[in-house]
């Protein structure tokens, strides 16, 4: 029983990443009007010497937001934000649909909040 419990209080601190996450919220435009759904994920810039886990968030009626301890490591970060799927045969009018937008941020390495306008032209990004 003693062990048992020991083994307990031992793994109390188990599971962890051991990396510092910081959430990550904001807006999502698409020729400046909300972007009414779609996903947006944050990849670690590996070729900017940024590493860890990445992280992506539904949108939703222009926002998104990741979970608490769940989200970015800080630093710079390939962005993409895709559209949403649309269903075999669902009704397409006024859906927004662009190839996936690529772009780079430095984030903090702090909960954070930053806005990303999807240019009406295309998704190619800068």
């Amino acid at each position: 029983m003693l062990t048992v419990l020991l083994l307990s209080v031992f793994c109390l601190g188990c599971g962890g990443s051991g990396v510092d996450r910081y959430q990550i919220s904001g807006n999502v435009t698409y020729a400046g009007k909300p972007l009414a759904a779609g996903n947006i994920s944050f990849e670690p810039d590996a070729a900017a010497g940024n590493s860890g886990p990445g992280v992506s968030a539904r949108i939703e009626n222009g926002k998104y937001a990741t979970e608490s301890g769940k989200g970015t490591v800080g630093g710079k970060h390939i962005v993409r934000i895709t559209p949403p799927e649309l269903a075999s045969g669902s009704d397409t009018t006024g859906a927004v649909q662009f190839e996936t937008f690529k772009t780079t941020v430095d984030l903090p390495k702090q909960d954070a909040q930053k806005d990303f306008d999807i240019p009406a032209a295309g998704a190619k990004g800068s």
